[in-house]
């Protein structure tokens, strides 16, 4: 496993053109997310069959050429469990790859579990054992060791046999085109963007929350994710989550009070004062502007009756195609079809992902109409 390490503009501007000359070219990244909101790029490994290259983006000013490559419309990225990878190139260079696939959704279309991971596949399909030893390494520390290269490399050489063996069998299976529509809608649901607004409606236990207190959880949340954002600072590591909550519902005003709960003395040192201010800001709501009490599906009359259905119906789809019940509809997808439908009275601008693509045939419409 021969690779070189890019480390100049020159040297990456000549492999990104080198690899624009291919259909189809393996991708991946190395990045550190312990603290900050987005992940920290470290690496990039590139391989189009016959040149590995592990690009170091912490020492290269111009990535232009890069960037052309991920945009270049004739050559297909491969990628494996490619979620975060997604967010890394749509935060450091604000462009996702396309087009792109997805070796883990590939996999899936043949049986697999959705999760499965990228060692376990090479396993199974090239009979080659990975050491994922390095998996949990720092990749912004410098210089990277030959035993972290090696890793990473192994990475998108080993992709490029295992993308071509489930290539032959998703293709005979009948499930390419879906395999594709499966990894375009994972790359648009990663790159949706929070409205500061709603933080509030993502915050576990909100819905235990009476109005009045939503008034007062609804800014503290659109401060703590503005806040995480001008930091690059992960949400909870601004102001824990259960802590935000509990000065909504108690309405603290008071940095002792706020101590005596048992939150973090250090948070409460430094943005009590900003916290106690929109507290105060909050409670002069008028009634008729707080926020809705939020409404749980699952606590609404005959939910439970109707999710089993559901998932019964989703069950006789995965006997009848040999796919994971779980990737033909999770427990999500159920409740956004069920919302759609009680909530949102099936409107066409907001289908459900069970209501698009492949997923629709396959027993969408079938939920559709038990619904």
């Amino acid at each position: 496993m021969n690779y070189q390490i890019i480390t100049d503009t020159q040297q990456l501007n000549s492999i990104c053109r080198q690899a624009r000359q291919v259909d189809v070219v393996m991708l991946d990244t190395e990045f550190v997310r312990t603290r900050t909101f987005y992940p920290q790029l470290g690496l990039i490994q590139l391989f189009d069959g016959e040149q590995l290259s592990l690009i170091d983006p912490t020492v290269i000013d111009d990535m232009s050429e890069f960037v052309a490559l991920l945009k270049d419309s004739s050559v297909l990225k491969v990628l494996h469990a490619c979620g975060e990878d997604l967010e890394v190139f749509n935060n450091s260079f604000d462009c996702l790859p396309f087009p792109m696939v997805d070796t883990q959704v590939m996999a899936a279309f043949l049986g697999h579990g959705l999760s499965t991971g990228f060692a376990a596949l090479v396993d199974h399909y090239l009979g080659v054992e990975l050491d994922k030893s390095e998996s949990r390494t720092d990749w912004l520390a410098r210089p990277l060791s030959d035993k972290q290269l090696d890793y990473a490399a192994a990475d998108v050489f080993y992709l490029l046999p295992l993308y071509e063996k489930l290539l032959d069998a998703v293709t005979q299976a009948g499930w390419w085109d879906a395999a594709q529509q499966e990894s375009e809608m994972l790359a648009a649901k990663r790159i949706k963007s929070i409205d500061p607004a709603n933080a509030y409606l993502d915050i576990k236990g909100a819905w235990q929350l009476k109005p009045k207190e939503l008034a007062i959880l609804k800014p503290l949340a659109t401060w703590r994710y503005k806040e995480a954002l001008r930091r690059d600072l992960a949400l909870n590591f601004v102001f824990k989550e259960n802590d935000l909550l509990n000065v909504a519902r108690l309405g603290l005003q008071n940095k002792q009070r706020m101590e005596q709960e048992g939150m973090d003395p250090r948070s409460v040192q430094r943005h009590a004062t900003r916290l106690i201010s929109l507290v105060k800001e909050a409670k002069m709501t008028p009634v008729d502007e707080y926020p809705e009490k939020i409404e749980r599906l699952m606590d609404l009359p005959g939910y439970k009756q109707v999710f089993k259905r559901l998932k019964d119906e989703v069950k006789h789809a995965g006997q009848s195609s040999g796919l994971a019940t779980e990737f033909i509809a999770s427990k999500k997808q159920l409740n956004q079809i069920i919302t759609w439908v009680w909530k949102k009275d099936r409107d066409p601008a907001a289908l459900p992902d069970v209501m698009q693509g492949w997923r629709k045939s396959l027993v969408g419409d079938k939920l559709n109409q038990l619904l």
